[in-house]
């Protein structure tokens, strides 16, 4: 039998005393990561026994809204690939990338 190789990701939050995060690192050895510092990450996660997402949202207090706005865009062009590469389904990537698009020219961030 083959040996069953592991790889860890590990992220660690640093709260102030109203428990806001203040400090966001993370890790992934396979990745060659180690205690690098975010501002904001999302997480999910899906619980096939209960047919549900289930997720993790934090920023940092000093996250700035107009950095928020780029991450949030990105993630959301991240997942129409991601959907892509999952489903094949090209009519709806195409339509999560025009709505990205959208999405980018409401918030001027193309400019």
């Amino acid at each position: 039998m083959a040996k069953l190789h592991t790889s860890e990701i590990s992220l660690k939050v640093g709260l102030d005393e109203n428990r806001v995060p203040e400090r966001l690192t993370w890790s992934a050895e396979d990745g060659g990561i180690d205690n690098e510092e975010a501002k904001a990450m999302m997480l999910s996660v899906w619980d096939s026994k209960n047919q549900e997402s289930l997720k993790i949202d934090l920023w940092t207090k000093d996250m700035p809204v107009d950095e928020m706005k780029v991450f949030f865009h990105q993630t959301l062009v991240s997942m129409s690939d991601t959907f892509m590469k999952a489903t094949q389904d090209e009519k709806m990537t195409a339509t999560m990338k025009d709505f990205c698009a959208y999405f980018a020219e409401k918030l001027e961030l193309n400019k």
